[in-house]
């Protein structure tokens, strides 16, 4: 690349980052981290082929979209987690404070593909029945129960600190105050 050529990408980049990261990051759900790799992939991308491209932001925004796609269609994601916490909970720490809790789902459920993301939010979070939640989809109720299914055994994997939280999970309740629980043996 020439002098010319070199100032002209510089003033281009320079002028219009701005506008074509906040693209980025919106493709990127949100992930500024992301967002901004995938401006820069494409800036080089770019670069390389800057004295024959006729309308550079266009060009530069549809490679945004095209490596974003890649990015849907990789069966496998490197994804790294920041996180401002060693994983193991120090002695004495109140691990079902409600604000861990919400950390941890988050993380867990972020480590999910999206369409195992997808349908556990739109049964648990949104309540929605399984009927919807296909037709939303668009596919049928036996898929949705499956996916339901493989999803929650993944998220029990990812995060074991989840386990025993749910009603469903805890056993026999006692049935008032006068009852102490059980232990029950296998």
């Amino acid at each position: 690349m020439d002098a010319e050529a070199q100032d002209s990408f510089r003033d281009f980049v320079a002028n219009r980052s701005s506008a074509l990261l906040k693209t980025a990051v919106l493709l990127t759900g949100g992930d500024r981290h992301a967002a901004e790799d995938l401006l820069q992939n494409a800036l080089v991308k770019v670069a390389g082929r800057w004295r024959r491209i006729d309308e550079p932001e266009a060009y530069v925004r549809q490679i945004l979209y095209r490596q974003q796609i890649s990015r849907w269609r990789l069966k496998w994601r490197r994804r790294e987690f920041s996180v401002a916490e060693p994983p193991e909970a120090p002695a004495g720490t109140d691990s079902s404070s409600a604000a861990e809790l919400r950390l941890l789902m988050r993380g867990a459920l972020a480590r999910l593909t999206d369409r195992q993301r997808t349908v556990l939010v739109l049964r648990y979070f949104e309540d929605l029945p399984e009927g919807d939640v296909a037709r939303i989809l668009g596919c049928s109720v036996g898929t949705v129960r499956s996916t339901t299914h493989r999803s929650l055994a993944r998220l029990r994997a990812l995060a074991p600190e989840l386990a025993g939280l749910g009603p469903a999970d805890k056993g026999p309740q006692p049935r008032s105050r006068d009852y102490s629980p059980v232990e029950v043996r296998p």
